[in-house]
C-alpha cells in the first residue's frame, strides 16, 4: 500500500496583526513614520562625523541602487535577462525595464498599476482581487513566472505584489527556463527591491482618495556604522473598492540591511512581512452574453462572509564577492512562507430560468505554502579561441509545500440564492463539509551554465542550458490517493546580437521551457510535463544620449503537451494539446528633451488552440488574451511661474482589445480605452504634492472574465491626492 502523506500545515492566527481600524491604522502608520525619520535624521547628523576615507571605500563595493536613468528607460544593463553585467543593447531578447521614475509619475501602488505600460501583458482572473496573474505573450506567469531579486517569488497562493519597496521591474519576454528552470514560454518578471544606502535619504507620503482609498508610506535609508547600512520601507492602506460594501486593508513592513565584510565583499540581507484582509470579490455576472447586465458596483458575496486573510513573509539573505579580473561569485537563499485563509461566498452556481436569482455557495479555505530556494552562480571573463567570453555557471534547489482545505456548504440544500437585480445580504452561515483536502511536496535541483561570446566588436553570441530534476509527491486525504511523478528536463537558449552601430542592433533568438503537469491520466500514470518553444527576431535603438530607447520584436511561440480531454474516456485528461501564440510587439521610452518625458507600447497577439481533443475548443482563442492592447503615458516638467519650485502636467491612455470571456467563445469581453491625468507640484526640495485621477471619464470595463458566469469589472473614476516630504 502507498504511503500516504500525514503532514498538515496549520494555520495559526498571524502575530503581526494590529487590533487598530485599518483607517487608525494609517494614522499610526504616519505619526511612527515621521517619528522615525526624525531619529534617522538625528543619526545621519552624527554620521557625518565618521572617518570619511572608511565611508568613500565602501561605495566602491555597496550593493547600489539602480541609478536613476533618464525618463522611462529604465536600467541599461545587470537585468535579469543575463544575470550579467551585459547592456541590453547586446542582449538577444526583448527586455523592458520599469523604473523607479515612471512607477513614482503613476502613482503605481501595486503590480497592476504598471502592466499595462508593458507591451504584450494581459490582465488576467485576479481570483477574487487576491493575486498577481498576468499572461506575457498569451501565456499566464502566475505559477512559478515572477521572481524576487531572481528568487521565485508566486509559487503558492501569496498576496499581491506591493511597489513600497520595489526600485524597478524587468520583465523579461520569451523563454527564462534556460537560466530559472520550469515556467511558461511567454516571459517572467523580475521585481529588483531597494537596497541600503551609505547615503542617508529618507521619506515619507500620505495619499488619501476617492472609492474609501487611503495610504501612508515610510522609505527611510543609510549607514547604522562604516561597515553597515540599513533600509526601511513600511506602507499601511485602506484601499479601494468598487462597492461600498466591503473594504480592504494592508500592511507591509520591509527592512533591509547591507553588511561590508571586506574590500569585495557584501552580505545582504531582506525581508517582508505582508499582511491583508480582502474580501473575496469574484466580480459580476454577464446574463445571457451580456457583460453590462449589472452595474460594475453590484456587490454579489456577502459582506458578512467575506473575510480573507492573505500573508506574506519572505527573507533573502546573499553573499556577493569580487574576485576580480572580471571573476565573481554570489551564494543566496530565500525563504517564503504564505497563508491564505478565510471564509467567503463563491459565485460557482447557476443563473435560474427566471434571469435573476443566482446560486451561489458558502465557503471556508486554507490555502499554505513554504517556499525554500537556495542558489550560488559563478561568473567569469576569460579569452578563449580568440574571443572574450562571459562565462556563467551555476546551481539552484528548492522545496516548496502547499496544501488546500476548502470546504462549502452544499449547493442543492443551501443555495445562498441571491437576486443579481435586488439583492439581499447577511444570510445565516452554511453547513461546510470538506471539498478538498490536499497536500503537495515539490524539490527541484538545477544546473545551468551561460557563455556569452563576443565574435567581433559587432557579433554577439549568447548560448545557455539548464538540466533539472524534478520531483512532486501529492496527496488527496478525502479520497486516499497518492501521486508520484519524476521528470528531467533540458531548456537550452540561443541568441545572437549585431551592432549595426553603437546605439542600434538586431538580434535572433531560439529558446525552450518546460512545466510539470498535476494529476494523471486514466491508467493512473503522471502527465509528460508541458513544453515550450519559442522564436523572436527583434530590433533596439537607443538615442546618441542614451536618454530614448525604442524595441521591435517578432515571436512565435508554441506549447505542447497541454492537457486535454482524453478520447477514451471524458472524465480523464491526455497530454496532447498545443497552444500557438505569435505577435508582434513595439515599446519606445525615455526622455524626449529637457521637459518630456514619456513612455508608449503597442502588441498584437494572435493566441489560439491549435490541437485539442475537444472539437468546442479547437481553433478558438485563448481566454482573456486581446489581439491589440497599447498603452502611452507623458508628462512634461517645467519651473512654476510662481512661488519656485517644478511642476509636470501628465496624462496617458490604456486600450486594451476584445477578449474572449470563455475557452470555448460562448461570449466575448467587449474593448476599452481608459484615460488618465495625473500633476505634481514640487514645493522645494522637501516637499512634493501630487493629484492623480485614474479612469477620467468613468469608462465601465472589464478586465477579465472567470468561468461561464463571472466578470471582473474594473474601476471607476477615482483620484488621488499625496502629499511626500524628504528629511
Amino acid at each position: 500500500m502507498p504511503r500516504v502523506i500525514s503532514h498538515r500545515f496549520s494555520v495559526a492566527t498571524p502575530s503581526f496583526r494590529s487590533p487598530l481600524p485599518s483607517r487608525r491604522l494609517i494614522a499610526h502608520a504616519a505619526l511612527l513614520a515621521c517619528g522615525w525619520c526624525a531619529a534617522a535624521n538625528a543619526s545621519a547628523q552624527a554620521e557625518e562625523a565618521q572617518d570619511e576615507r572608511s565611508v568613500s571605500s565602501l561605495k566602491e563595493v555597496q550593493i547600489q541602487e539602480g541609478r536613476s536613468s533618464r525618463g522611462y528607460q529604465g536600467a541599461r544593463a545587470n537585468t535579469a535577462a543575463t544575470r550579467t553585467d551585459t547592456p541590453l543593447l547586446e542582449t538577444p531578447q526583448s527586455v523592458r525595464v520599469v523604473p523607479q521614475q515612471l512607477m513614482e509619475d503613476l502613482g503605481a501602488t501595486r503590480l497592476a498599476d504598471t502592466v499595462d505600460f508593458v507591451s504584450g501583458i494581459t490582465r488576467l482572473n485576479d481570483f477574487g482581487g487576491t493575486w498577481d496573474n498576468y499572461a506575457i505573450r498569451g501565456f499566464s506567469n502566475t505559477d512559478g513566472g515572477q521572481l524576487l531579486n531572481g528568487f521565485a517569488s508566486n509559487r503558492g497562493y501569496g498576496p499581491q505584489r506591493d511597489m513600497a519597496s520595489v526600485e524597478r521591474i524587468e520583465f523579461l519576454k520569451g523563454p527564462a527556463a534556460a537560466l530559472y528552470g520550469s515556467s511558461e514560454p511567454g516571459g517572467t518578471l523580475n521585481v529588483v527591491t531597494k537596497k541600503p544606502q551609505f547615503t542617508p535619504a529618507h521619506k515619507v507620503g500620505v495619499q488619501a482618495g476617492g472609492l474609501g482609498y487611503r495610504r501612508a508610506t515610510l522609505d527611510s535609508t543609510g549607514p547604522i556604522n562604516s561597515a553597515v547600512a540599513y533600509r526601511l520601507n513600511i506602507a499601511a492602506e485602506d484601499g479601494a473598492s468598487r462597492s461600498s460594501l466591503v473594504d480592504n486593508s494592508k500592511m507591509v513592513v520591509a527592512p533591509a540591511v547591507t553588511v561590508n565584510l571586506g574590500p569585495n565583499t557584501i552580505l545582504n540581507y531582506e525581508a517582508e512581512f505582508i499582511r491583508i484582509r480582502t474580501p473575496l470579490d469574484r466580480g459580476i455576472i454577464q446574463v445571457n452574453g451580456n457583460v453590462g447586465a449589472l452595474p460594475s458596483d453590484r456587490y454579489l458575496g456577502d459582506p458578512s462572509r467575506s473575510n480573507l486573510h492573505v500573508n506574506g513573509d519572505t527573507h533573502q539573505l546573499t553573499l556577493d564577492h569580487d574576485f576580480g579580473n572580471g571573476w565573481r561569485s554570489r551564494t543566496g537563499a530565500s525563504y517564503r512562507d504564505t497563508q491564505f485563509y478565510g471564509s467567503a461566498i463563491d459565485l460557482v452556481g447557476s443563473l435560474a430560468a427566471d434571469g435573476r436569482t443566482l446560486t451561489r455557495r458558502d465557503s471556508w479555505r486554507s490555502l499554505p505554502a513554504r517556499d525554500v530556494s537556495l542558489q550560488t552562480e559563478i561568473e567569469g571573463k576569460l579569452q578563449l579561441g580568440g574571443y572574450t567570453h562571459t562565462l556563467l555557471t551555476g546551481v539552484e534547489t528548492w522545496r516548496l509545500s502547499t496544501a488546500q482545505d476548502i470546504r462549502y456548504s452544499n449547493l442543492s440544500q443551501q443555495p445562498f440564492a441571491i437576486n443579481i437585480y435586488n439583492p439581499v445580504y447577511n444570510q445565516a452561515p452554511g453547513n461546510l463539509t470538506p471539498g478538498y483536502d490536499l497536500g503537495d511536496q515539490q524539490k527541484a535541483t538545477g544546473l545551468f551554465v551561460q557563455d556569452q561570446i563576443d565574435l567581433s566588436a559587432q557579433w554577439k553570441l549568447l548560448a545557455g542550458l539548464r538540466v533539472d530534476r524534478f520531483h512532486q509527491d501529492s496527496v488527496n486525504r478525502l479520497l486516499g490517493t497518492r501521486q508520484v511523478q519524476n521528470h528531467s528536463a533540458a531548456t537550452p537558449r540561443l541568441g545572437v546580437s549585431y551592432l549595426i552601430n553603437a546605439n542600434t542592433s538586431v538580434y535572433a533568438s531560439a529558446g525552450r521551457t518546460f512545466r510539470p503537469n498535476a494529476g494523471t491520466d486514466e491508467n493512473g500514470q503522471a502527465f509528460d510535463p508541458q513544453k515550450g518553444q519559442a522564436l523572436e527576431l527583434g530590433a533596439k535603438w537607443q538615442s546618441a544620449d542614451q536618454g530614448l530607447s525604442a524595441s521591435l520584436a517578432l515571436f512565435d511561440i508554441r506549447k505542447s503537451n497541454v492537457l486535454t480531454r482524453s478520447p477514451t474516456n471524458a472524465n480523464f485528461s491526455v497530454a496532447a494539446g498545443e497552444i500557438r501564440s505569435q505577435g508582434l510587439e513595439m515599446d519606445l521610452a525615455g526622455q524626449v528633451d529637457r521637459h518630456w518625458r514619456m513612455t508608449a507600447n503597442m502588441a498584437y497577439t494572435d493566441a489560439v488552440v491549435t490541437r485539442d481533443n475537444n472539437p468546442a475548443l479547437q481553433g478558438k482563442r485563448v481566454l482573456n488574451v486581446p489581439r491589440v492592447s497599447a498603452g502611452l503615458f507623458a508628462i512634461r516638467e517645467d519651473q512654476a511661474p510662481v512661488g519656485g519650485g517644478r511642476y509636470g502636467l501628465g496624462a496617458g491612455l490604456v486600450h486594451v482589445g476584445e477578449r474572449t470571456g470563455t475557452s470555448t467563445d460562448t461570449y466575448r469581453l467587449p474593448a476599452y480605452t481608459t484615460v488618465r491625468a495625473t500633476a505634481y507640484w514640487q514645493l522645494d526640495k522637501r516637499t512634493r504634492l501630487t493629484l492623480d485621477v485614474h479612469n477620467l471619464f468613468n469608462q465601465t470595463y472589464y478586465t477579465a472574465s472567470w468561468g461561464a458566469l463571472t466578470v471582473i469589472p474594473g474601476m471607476a473614476r477615482q483620484w488621488v491626492a499625496g502629499l511626500q516630504m524628504a528629511f
